[in-house]
């Protein structure tokens, strides 16, 4: 029997979209430690998908498809629930979350965050609480600077840590190539070469006001990480050589790598651009841009159906 006082959730699930960095501009070193950017972010469709459901016991638990994966509060999937937990008065819920992994860590794709801004939503629908994008952007914000765009999606601009965003005009759709080397780069490891190397910052352009105006701003675009990462691992800059050299309109690291992307706007052939990419410990992946209304459709909460006996 059913104890009238308990409360049933049903499980739910969301993607989690990767995002690639079209520009990534270093402003200054902050007194926290962090820097301050000006990033222009963009969705992609690969994704993890995260799963949320009820616990018998009491605390939260992750589960994933990726051994390597840490499973225990350093994960940010479950800093996202117990966070969410505490801000709704529901920490003393048990949560069970799985995570599909199919976002190469540790390659500036923002898996991580992603599965923390997917693990936000679902749970907002699973627990009823009805937050809604926006201020769970700002719990987002304090688990780390990409999840506020992970929750925003499409072409955005991101200021301070990259956490203030503003949507910017859709870049046009393109077919996004990526390039994972056999290692991954710490974004710690990242920002210091760029100190250490005394890179300055350069101003950004003014961003297209609509979506014509894309294709000659990708060509003033640049991430200020590259340098000093790709000059420690070739691999990098081999990458994007390759990419450009096969007729990409923008080559370039991600984030703070170790991915490299390459934009297409006309169809290609993923088999034939794989086999030209392909390397030992290389990871290629062909996926899509997804401009604001296709990510929040893709992205929202869905009741998991149960499943027939």
């Amino acid at each position: 029997m059913i104890d009238a006082g308990v409360v049933m959730y049903a499980p739910h699930e969301a993607r989690a979209h990767a995002k690639i960095n079209l520009d990534l501009r270093i402003r200054s070193r902050r007194a926290d430690g962090y820097h301050e950017i000006s990033t222009v972010f963009q969705s992609l469709a690969l994704h993890d998908m995260v799963r949320v459901s009820p616990r018998a016991r009491a605390g939260i638990e992750v589960r994933s498809t990726d051994a390597g994966l840490p499973v225990d509060r350093t994960n940010l999937a479950w800093r996202a629930a117990d966070l969410l937990g505490v801000e709704t008065e529901r920490r003393e819920e048990g949560v069970l979350i799985e995570i599909d992994k199919r976002i190469p860590a540790q390659a500036g794709l923002g898996g991580g965050s992603a599965d923390a801004a997917a693990t936000l939503v679902a749970l907002d629908a699973m627990w009823g609480t009805a937050l809604g994008r926006a201020p769970l952007a700002a719990l987002g914000s304090r688990l780390g600077a990409d999840v506020a765009f992970m929750l925003h999606g499409g072409t955005a601009l991101g200021t301070d840590r990259g956490d203030a965003i503003s949507a910017l005009t859709d870049l046009p759709p393109c077919v996004v190539v990526i390039v994972r080397p056999p290692f991954g780069v710490s974004t710690a490891d990242a920002y210091r070469w760029f100190d250490e190397d005394g890179l300055q910052s350069a101003a950004p352009p003014q961003w297209p006001l609509s979506s014509s105006g894309w294709p000659a701003a990708l060509g003033s675009c640049v991430n200020e990480l590259e340098g000093p990462v790709a000059g420690r691992f070739p691999d990098i800059e081999g990458a994007i050589a390759e990419l450009r050299d096969l007729g990409a309109l923008r080559a370039a690291m991600t984030g703070s790598g170790s991915a490299v992307f390459g934009l297409f706007g006309r169809p290609i052939d993923p088999p034939a651009i794989a086999a030209r990419l392909s390397r030992a410990g290389r990871q290629i992946l062909v996926t899509e841009t997804l401009g604001l209304e296709v990510f929040r459709s893709s992205s929202a909460p869905c009741l998991v159906a149960p499943q027939s006996a």
